[in-house]
């Protein structure tokens, strides 16, 4: 089982990297969609959605490079906990109305990105720590 685990962890790695700039890239081609799960509380939603767009391709470029990859994994456990009150307010509150291609997400797909995150970390997790192969 461990040998499969270090065998699919550069596979994993080539996906997760880029998903994570093309979601930070997102941000600031789409912006009005973030600035709508910005929980109201929090002040300057455009900002906040330009930073944490910025963060995430920053997180997923170091995620690419070995030097950087365990800071950047690091730096990626801290963005998944910080962007967490996001996704529970559009959980908790259906506001993402206007998605590209249409509709509203339903409510499994709002509340099943709240577990998503925790296996979000985990991963993010896994790249803490030396595999001695990179």
């Amino acid at each position: 089982m461990i040998e499969v685990l270090r065998r699919l962890k550069r596979p994993v790695l080539s996906v997760m990297a880029p998903a994570y700039v093309v979601a930070g890239v997102l941000h600031f081609v789409v912006p009005e969609l973030y600035v709508r799960i910005v929980p109201p509380v929090l002040p300057a939603p455009l900002a906040l959605v330009y930073l944490s767009g910025l963060a995430e391709i920053a997180v997923g470029i170091g995620l690419l490079l070995p030097r950087t990859r365990r800071y950047a994994a690091w730096a990626t456990v801290a963005l998944l906990v910080v962007v967490f009150p996001a996704n529970v307010y559009m959980a908790t509150h259906g506001v993402v109305e206007g998605m590209p291609g249409g509709g509203d997400p339903s409510d499994l797909v709002r509340w099943g990105r709240l577990p998503l995150q925790g296996v979000l970390v985990l991963l993010a997790l896994w790249y803490t720590r030396p595999t001695g192969t990179e």
